[in-house]
């Protein structure tokens, strides 16, 4: 499958000096002490897609004021925000998603799934989440594996939404297939936990490099998913063998092997035979030079 399915639109990426300030603003919002999260995915989207200039993401903030506008009421308990925010969001504006959806990477940016109301799991929570925060809900996300959704309350007056199925409220045997249809395994209490939003925004930036590593004539799509992971306080460190890898599929054999050697030389105060691996991985990746 390519990126450029039928009917999709292809984001083309900021010029070099507007993706490095996009890149500083990045990395200096997810070091606040409370970083905001929908400009961290606008930032995303930015990254992503050229046109999204600052007016657009003014604009898609505007929006969800004002959607947050719309809500017609305090509601007095969770499960009355749930159910306010699926009449609002899920009926009136029509915001779900579609197995479709996973085949878009417009479906992982924000300004875009405001723009189509539609998208990943992940991105219609964030639509939710920050429509109802800025409504003054005691709304965040849940991560469940395989299918992020959103909550509200807390402890036993917990109440999760699933945003992709239109909002619909979720019993407690409806959060446990999710997790068993995803995992196989049973449905555990610190699944629930609240997300913090730097997971959420590392999630969504998987979720990006799964989406191109399944393409890979979009492997600079991967290579800007990396490269923000990497800009956030806590990361996976196998992230930097990623992207070595993506260096040198890309042509860029010195840097990628540079690069392949420096994660060596961390990998081996643990396993020196992977470390070796990994040099020979560099070697290999100099000689496509000769």
């Amino acid at each position: 499958m390519t990126g450029h399915e039928p009917g999709m639109r292809s984001p083309c990426p900021p010029p070099p000096g507007r993706s490095a300030e996009l890149r500083r603003r990045f990395a200096e919002e997810a070091r606040c002490e409370r970083p905001d999260l929908s400009t961290l995915c606008l930032l995303v989207g930015a990254e992503a897609d050229g046109t999204l200039d600052e007016a657009g993401m003014d604009a898609a903030e505007i929006e969800l004021d004002r959607l947050a506008g719309l809500l017609p009421y305090r509601p007095g308990t969770p499960l009355a925000w749930a159910q306010a925010l699926r009449e609002l969001l899920g009926e009136r504006c029509g915001f779900h998603g579609t197995p479709g959806d996973y085949r878009r990477l417009e479906s992982s940016l924000l300004h875009e799934v405001l723009r189509r109301r539609r998208g990943l799991p992940i991105l219609l929570s964030v639509v939710w989440m920050e429509v109802a925060r800025r409504a003054g809900a005691p709304v965040y996300g849940v991560a469940l594996p395989g299918h992020f959704v959103v909550g509200f309350g807390e402890a036993e007056q917990q109440v999760l939404a699933d945003p992709f199925d239109g909002g619909r409220v979720l019993t407690g045997a409806d959060a446990e297939l999710l997790v068993v249809g995803a995992t196989g395994a049973p449905l555990d209490a610190s699944m629930l936990r609240p997300a913090d939003p730097l997971d959420v925004v590392l999630r969504i930036l998987n979720n990006v490099r799964a989406w191109a590593a399944a393409r890979p004539e979009r492997s600079d799509v991967a290579m800007w998913a990396v490269d923000l992971s990497l800009l956030l306080p806590s990361h996976p460190a196998r992230l930097r063998y990623e992207r070595a890898q993506l260096l040198v599929q890309r042509g860029e054999f010195l840097q990628g092997a540079a690069e392949l050697e420096a994660y060596a030389e961390v990998v081996a105060g643990v396993d020196e035979a992977v470390a070796s691996r990994i040099r020979g991985q560099a070697q290999a990746a100099r000689a496509m030079l000769n």
